[in-house]
């Protein structure tokens, strides 16, 4: 199968991150977990470094409203997620009802190892876009529970910023987007990183075991397309 024709869906990305997190704290315990944790906010924080730098090329201020119209990823395809504001003021709150991230952990029983993704990637997506901003989690996410994930982004968004958000991810488009030949690629490079870097030689064993059950599991191919992807389009800052 020739690699243009490889493409990562969402499910490849969350079960990558699932066989990290499983090795790396079957292995390692209580330093396994924080080390994949410690990999996660890294994760997030380049993400949103990225988003950042878009927004910036484009003339936007570093605001709230800009954070929400420069994500970076979009569903596989319609009714794969269900997220939405709850709220604008005082402070914007919006919830995710339902998630391809958790249904693909579930779907290959993995959940108890995914659910660590969701402990603090929104907040440190958000942290990249801008040091001084919080994102907190105001209810049990679903990956550990709960019925639906909820948060607060600590800004209110005025109805004629709502308004803009609008028009600017209509102007936008899939511009700022990539995909998840992208992001699983990303994924992979930071948490080895992470684990190598806190974990030593137990952290290699660690990513060599996950590599190997992500390769089983979907097929070498789905392996082999990720080193496509440009450390320096990963990376840009």
């Amino acid at each position: 199968m020739a690699d243009t024709k490889i493409l990562c869906l969402i499910e490849h990305h969350a079960m990558l991150f699932a066989y990290f997190s499983k090795h790396a704290i079957n292995l390692c315990g209580d330093a396994g977990r924080e080390a994949i944790l410690a990999g996660m906010t890294a994760y997030g924080n380049e993400r949103g470094r990225r988003m950042a730098l878009n927004a910036k090329a484009h003339g936007d201020p570093l605001t709230t409203m800009s954070n929400q119209a420069y994500g970076e990823w979009k569903p596989d395809f319609p009714e794969q997620m269900e997220f939405g504001q709850l709220r604008t003021e005082p402070t914007l709150q919006t919830y995710i009802a339902k998630c391809a991230w958790c249904d693909a952990w579930k779907k290959h029983d993995i959940l108890e190892y995914g659910k660590y993704y969701c402990v603090n990637v929104d907040n440190a997506v958000y942290q990249g876009f801008r040091p001084d901003f919080v994102c907190t989690p105001t209810t049990t996410s679903l990956s550990w529970g709960g019925s639906r994930c909820e948060f607060d982004w600590g800004h209110p968004l005025s109805e004629e910023e709502n308004a803009q958000l609008a028009r600017k991810k209509k102007e936008l488009g899939a511009s700022c987007m990539k995909d998840f030949n992208f992001h699983t690629a990303h994924l992979k490079h930071t948490i080895s990183n992470a684990l190598t870097d806190r974990l030593g030689k137990e952290g290699e064993k660690a990513v060599e075991l996950a590599l190997s059950d992500f390769a089983d599991t979907f097929g070498q191919e789905y392996l082999d397309v990720l080193d496509r992807v440009s450390t320096e389009d990963i990376y840009p800052f």
